[in-house]
């Protein structure tokens, strides 16, 4: 939850700072709270079962790095399909993959600290 409240802002304000079309930023936002969801889901099952480095830092980055992936090509289609610009969509992609892989990092640190809600 925590990290589906971030997220959106962050794509909102660099899809306006590229865009300068706060509607278009706002679509963009909001579309990719759902699709975000049901893929950041199915990104967290398969890092369940892999259990490669639990708890570490390398983890951690690796995940991030794979979640951004993931998450900047689901950016991309929907800015392609809000503005339809190629520059504009590997605009805004490109700027929240930077500052996304330092926040999901942060997040995933974060929680990690956290007891409430381990399996196993």
């Amino acid at each position: 939850v925590t990290w589906r409240v971030i997220v959106p802002l962050d794509t909102f304000l660099w899809s306006w700072l590229i865009t300068h079309e706060p509607v278009t930023a706002g679509s963009i936002a909001s579309t990719e709270i759902f699709t975000k969801i049901a893929l950041f889901y199915l990104h967290e099952r398969v890092w369940r079962v892999l259990k490669f480095a639990p708890n570490s830092h390398l983890r951690s980055l690796v995940k991030a790095v794979s979640w951004r992936f993931i998450g900047s090509l689901d950016t991309f289609v929907l800015s392609m399909i809000f503005t339809g610009n190629a520059k504009y969509a590997v605009s805004i992609a490109s700027a929240e993959a930077l500052t996304k892989i330092a926040l999901y990092y942060m997040h995933e640190r974060a929680w990690r600290r956290v007891r409430w809600g381990r399996l196993g």
